[in-house]
């Protein structure tokens, strides 16, 4: 099967390591391992807000391509270039590759317009693809689309080596990764730390902190007024072993978010062994999931509330019986996440169900 790919540039530097970055590599190999013929052109831009230039680009890629062929085109893009796509729609097979609807953004430049973008293209492609039920959800309740065109391919994860020594220590090394933005809630967490003063903790923000240095520089001025700078500590974006270090080195991940279509780090963190505490937000609890025996390998609060957070984070400071619960989950719920082959195999699915639509279509 061959396969035209459309992702942003840079999807695949090691060194931008965004969660729909990593999902568009790893789903790239993996095809391509299977033996399809994958084809991938990238195109420049800060998507999903660009310069003509960029639509330009698509515009000259996508008429570049044969009729009749599959075309997989990542959602930052395809979500605002309607006019780019409408035109190809009948003579492609077009998937969008959808991480975040926009329409779920907490921060959309450019609002209706993008929004309008995103309705037409979504609703004028052969299918969509989604990392999550809980995406999928959205997408048929927002849009008038037949369920059966909405497929699920949710994110794998790399087996990590378990953290032997989970099971000690007073759990006090807290891990949040993330870009360093409001959508990530460090606000949140940082609010909630401060409620926390007189217990023993550590924490380390991970994640780039360029995205938003507003939102930053307000964090730290709130730091400051908390007076805890002395006990958590931002490192930047980490990768590769570094990051794998930060999860061997933590006791609990935190994840503030008051979004997320899925949520990688928690998956991630679970690969470790390692419980999450973190929103009940979006996509998270799925992947946080369940134990095969039906135990919550952390625990979920409510959504943008720091009390919540803090009285979570309590419980896991102050409770050894708790923490060891918690491990426990997490230890059982790692022996059954799945792999980015499983990924693969979910894509292949949707892609060969667009292609049998099709030709069915043109009978």
């Amino acid at each position: 099967m061959r396969v035209h790919v459309i992702a942003p540039d840079g999807f695949d530097d090691p060194d931008r390591p965004s969660g729909g970055n990593i999902y568009d590599r790893r789903i790239c190999e993996g095809l391509a391992q299977t033996g399809s013929d994958v084809r991938v052109t990238t195109v420049a831009g800060s998507w999903p807000t660009c310069h003509h230039d960029a639509h330009f680009n698509l515009a000259r890629i996508i008429t570049s391509v044969p009729d009749g062929e599959v075309v997989l085109i990542d959602g930052l893009i395809a979500s605002t270039a309607a006019a780019q796509l409408l035109p190809h729609a009948r003579r492609l097979r077009i998937i969008v590759l959808l991480h975040m609807p926009l329409t779920t953004a907490v921060d959309l430049p450019h609002g209706e317009a993008a929004r309008h973008s995103e309705r037409a293209v979504l609703c004028a492609v052969a299918g969509v693809v989604v990392t999550s039920d809980w995406t999928r959800r959205q997408v048929i309740a927002r849009f008038p689309i037949s369920p059966d065109r909405v497929h699920v391919a949710r994110p794998g994860v790399d087996r990590a080596q378990a953290r032997l020594a989970s099971s000690d220590g007073p759990g006090n090394r807290l891990l949040c990764v993330g870009a360093v933005a409001p959508h990530k809630g460090q606000d949140l967490l940082v609010e909630a730390l401060g409620r926390l003063s007189g217990v023993d903790w550590q924490c380390v923000i991970a994640g780039p902190l360029d995205r938003d240095p507003r939102f930053v520089e307000r964090l730290r001025e709130g730091i400051g007024r908390l007076g805890i700078g002395d006990r958590l500590r931002f490192t930047g974006m980490l990768t590769g072993g570094t990051l794998d270090r930060a999860y061997t080195d933590a006791d609990v991940l935190v994840v503030p978010s008051r979004s997320e279509t899925y949520g990688m780090v928690a998956t991630e963190a679970l690969a470790h062994g390692i419980p999450v505490i973190g929103a009940a937000v979006g996509g998270l609890p799925e992947a946080v999931g369940l134990t095969p025996d039906g135990v919550r390998p952390g625990q979920l609060v409510r959504p943008g509330d720091p009390v919540a957070l803090a009285a979570a984070l309590a419980e896991w400071l102050r409770d050894e019986a708790h923490r060891r619960r918690l491990r426990a989950a997490a230890l059982r719920r790692r022996s059954a996440l799945a792999g980015w082959d499983q990924t693969v195999r979910d894509l292949e699915t949707a892609l060969a169900g667009v292609r049998a639509a099709t030709r069915a279509s043109a009978r």
